[in-house]
């Protein structure tokens, strides 16, 4: 075999050539024919074939013979002791191997790396002086074959102990003379790609830097070559500084690694994802502040401020009041081109002349940016979490990284040390969980059960669904009922200050009760898991990510409707001049009221909770973090900023306030009132699922709503910017209409308008395209994992067929030992003679 070696190879590829696998199963079926053909001989005694095969299995060092031994391969499963009879648990192991195959164990790549170090350097001398000479007909180092480990069996039979030493410190020199003739990038890949430990690699690469500096000393480096090593040198610092300064600047990123190293990647993945939502908030913020509120707020004359002041002070649980005629809401905004006069002194134009901003154009179109811009974000969030998620990652693949190749080095910092450690340690237990979960079979009655109760279960979690979407249904008609009352002065017995109280009371009656039913409700679905007995917490996550958001979902569809359907179709019922501005103050309502019970929450569910458990209960357990219930309450009121922002331009303001207010005030309760689950479990698709569930229930529904309001409804007469048009999406068609009149050569943008904005087809084929992405991407990600699925399962099949080879043909020599004993006392002889 040592025939077949190929000096040449790779250095950047790891992969051994498809084409040296070949050459090593040839060489195994080749001598497994020559044992065969060997049975059907006459069995004479040959002096020659006999002498050499005892020479060829002559053992230069005990030491080394038994580290190459097959049993010191197997040392787990074979145990030696001197009262006791070796048990023999491998089929490979067998009491005494015969000399070929010995042969061919010790020629094999796996079994030749580390026996001679003056081998490897003499091979990897002769690689050296191969590549010096070829690179001048080849371009560079990276398209060499890569071939098989070479083997080193003809360095084994030394015979002087000082000329091995001598001449393999002559090799070494030679390779250290090598190495530093080649360039700095093909030295360290040749470094790398050479089988020597840690501490020789150092060793060589000192040597080649020492005899390196050496010669420079000894010549003058040019000026221009040592300015262009300073500038290089300089932009590489600069570099790494710049990269280290930008991961420092990333949010919460020491608090999200203290929780990760404490709670797991569970609870992590939550805290990740409501920074996340914060991000998108930020970018709604900063579109609609830029385009809508700063214009409004420069280009407006003071004059025409307007305020409404409440004696109750609920202007901030119910956002009316003062907040009612502000730039929080849609009737605010006007419905002309804002001009900014310019002083005659500071311009040399006329006074007249100045700047002028089309607001409900910028506002149609600021918000169809805003959805657009959001929709293209998370579909590519989200096929991007599809391929880092939904690769193929084997535990045990990933166990043996984690433990051989996660610590970082650099890390000096006593926190930091101790950081990485908690956290790398609970990756540990999640990946060592993961490697010896086993599904249990459970017998047939048994599985019965266990289905009738997660049937029963399913069924009781649907009917309290049903139950509260029909009661927030009907307690928002009897509300909704109530209001025209009470604004069309049939409940006038009251004097004029309660019924202003009890009119902005009952603002807050339907937000409270959905509140109320979003933090009870979960609870009770937590009862019903707990009756099913979950064996996986990830598939208990699951579970409850599904009812609570069958939940939330219902809640949102009955709220859309009765703004939509009720208080929109029929303004005046209400007594309304704006519905716009009404509903954007339900939604702020909602909003704040989602905020309050969270607070509520964290400190009943969480803090009293645990000091009833300690105190009364005695119980040391702490409550875990419910995941799916808080991730589902981000997704509630994610939603609501979404529908919210057409009719209030600033409520991402509010939605990012509660979600940094909600960042420390869970982290805290976290911290003092929880502890990590007791079943650790590797949440590697949490984050794609959240993004999953963001996009497709939470964004598609509310741009849905919002495409609707504003292709159908008809805007208020009496504030806002689309007042007097028959809908909101004329408002572009009117600006188009007007450059045609202005300029009859753009006549072109009134039938792309009609064709591209007002007809809905072009909506459904971008949606369709961002469908049709999707699916191509989770396909090709699917055809990979198959692809390496396939891969690792012809690496075990080759690897069963080698050990079937090696049994095979040590069951050749087996029966040839027992047909021609003779052979045997023939070798025998020829050795003592």
């Amino acid at each position: 075999m040592a025939g077949r070696v190929n000096f040449y190879s790779d250095l950047v590829t790891d992969i051994e050539s498809p084409a040296d696998e070949d050459g090593v199963h040839d060489s195994f079926t080749q001598l497994i024919e020559e044992q065969c053909h060997d049975l059907h001989d006459d069995f004479q005694p040959d002096f020659h074939d006999d002498f050499h095969d005892a020479i060829e299995m002559t053992s230069l060092d005990p030491e080394e013979e038994s580290r190459d031994d097959i049993m010191h391969l197997e040392g787990p499963a074979y145990h030696r002791s001197d009262s006791e009879v070796p048990q023999q648990t491998d089929h490979l192991i067998g009491d005494r191997w015969s000399s070929d195959t010995l042969k061919v164990l010790s020629s094999m790549p796996s079994r030749t790396i580390g026996r001679s170090r003056g081998a490897i350097i003499s091979q990897y001398y002769n690689r050296t002086m191969q590549l010096r000479r070829s690179r001048q007909s080849r371009p560079s180092i990276q398209h060499f074959p890569r071939s098989a480990r070479p083997s080193i069996r003809g360095y084994r039979v030394e015979t002087d102990g000082a000329n091995f030493e001598e001449e393999e410190d002559n090799k070494r020199e030679r390779l250290v003379n090598n190495l530093q003739n080649l360039s700095a990038n093909d030295r360290v890949r040749m470094l790398r790609a050479m089988p020597l430990s840690l501490a020789e690699k150092k060793e060589l690469r000192m040597l080649v830097l020492n005899k390196a500096e050496h010669s420079l000393s000894q010549s003058q480096i040019p000026c221009c070559s040592q300015l262009k090593y300073y500038i290089i040198i300089a932009v590489r610092h600069g570099w790494y500084g710049w990269m280290s300064f930008l991961s420092s600047l990333q949010l919460w990123q020491t608090a999200l690694k203290c929780v990760g190293g404490r709670f797991g990647t569970g609870v992590l993945s939550y805290f990740i994802f409501l920074r996340t939502l914060l991000f998108f908030n930020v970018f709604l913020f900063l579109v609609t502040g830029l385009f809508l509120v700063v214009p409004q707020a420069v280009l407006t004359d003071p004059d025409q401020n307007t305020s409404v002041r409440s004696t109750w002070g609920l202007e901030v649980l119910t956002g009316a009041g003062y907040f009612s005629e502000s730039l929080l809401y849609y009737g605010y905004y006007s419905n002309h081109t804002l001009q900014r006069k310019r002083s005659c002194y500071e311009s040399m134009s006329p006074c007249g002349s100045g700047l002028s901003y089309n607001m409900p154009l910028f506002y149609f179109f600021t918000i169809g940016a805003v959805f657009f811009v959001t929709c293209i974000i998370l579909v590519y969030s989200m096929s991007k979490s599809f391929g880092q998620s939904f690769c193929i990652d084997k535990s045990k693949g990933l166990l043996a990284i984690k433990v051989f190749s996660s610590w970082d080095f650099k890390v000096s910092k006593k926190s930091s040390v101790r950081l990485q450690r908690a956290n790398i340690g609970t990756q540990l237990k999640e990946l060592v969980a993961e490697v010896n979960r086993q599904e249990l079979k459970s017998p047939v009655l048994q599985r019965l059960w266990r289905l009738f109760v997660h049937m029963l279960a399913w069924l009781m979690c649907l009917g309290s669904t049903v139950g509260c979407m029909l009661a927030v249904y009907y307690f928002s008609e009897h509300m909704h009922n109530k209001d025209v009352k009470i604004r069309s002065g049939s409940l006038s017995n009251t004097s004029s200050s309660d019924s202003l109280l009890l009119k902005e009371a009952s603002l807050l009656a339907v937000p409270i009760v959905v509140s109320s039913i979003n933090l009870l409700l979960p609870g009770f679905f937590n009862a019903v898991a707990w009756m099913e007995e979950y064996d996986s917490p990830s598939v208990l996550n699951y579970v409850s990510i599904s009812r609570n958001l069958l939940l939330k979902a219902s809640v949102l569809g009955v709220l859309c409707y009765h703004w939509l359907g009720r208080v929109a179709s029929k303004p005046e019922r209400l007594g309304l001049q704006c519905w716009e501005s009404f509903v954007g103050q339900e939604l702020y309502r909602f909003l704040v009221m989602d905020f309050i019970f969270m607070l509520l929450d964290t400190f009943f569910g969480e803090f009293l909770w645990r000091l009833f458990s300690q105190k009364a209960l005695k119980r040391k357990r702490k409550p875990v973090f419910d995941i799916a219930r808080n991730v589902l309450e981000l997704i509630y009121g994610q939603t609501l900023a979404w529908l919210g922002v057409l009719f209030s331009p600033l409520l991402p303001v509010v939605q990012i306030i509660k979600l940094l207010f909600l960042f420390y005030m869970k982290k805290v309760s976290l911290m003092m009132n929880c502890q990590a689950s007791g079943k650790p479990w590797r949440a590697s698709q949490m984050t794609t699922i959240f993004i999953t569930l963001l996009c497709f229930p939470s964004f598609l529904g509310a741009a849905v709503c919002v495409t609707y309001t504003m292709w159908t409804m008809k805007p208020s007469d009496g504030c806002g910017p689309f007042r007097g048009l028959r809908t909101m999406f004329q408002a572009g068609k009117r600006w188009v209409q007007q450059l045609a009149e202005v300029n009859p050569k753009l006549s072109w943008l009134v039938s792309a308008h009609t064709y591209l904005v007002e007809n809905p087809f072009f909506l459904f084929l971008c949606a369709g395209i961002f469908l049709i992405v999707i699916y191509f991407h989770s396909q090709v990600v699917d055809g990979q994992r198959k692809i390496i699925e396939l891969l690792q399962e012809q690496i075990e099949n080759e690897g069963e067929d080698k050990k079937f080879l090696i049994t095979r043909l040590q069951d050749i020599h087996e029966r040839k030992r027992v047909v021609s004993p003779r052979r045997v006392r023939g070798a025998s002889e020829v050795q003592n003679h």
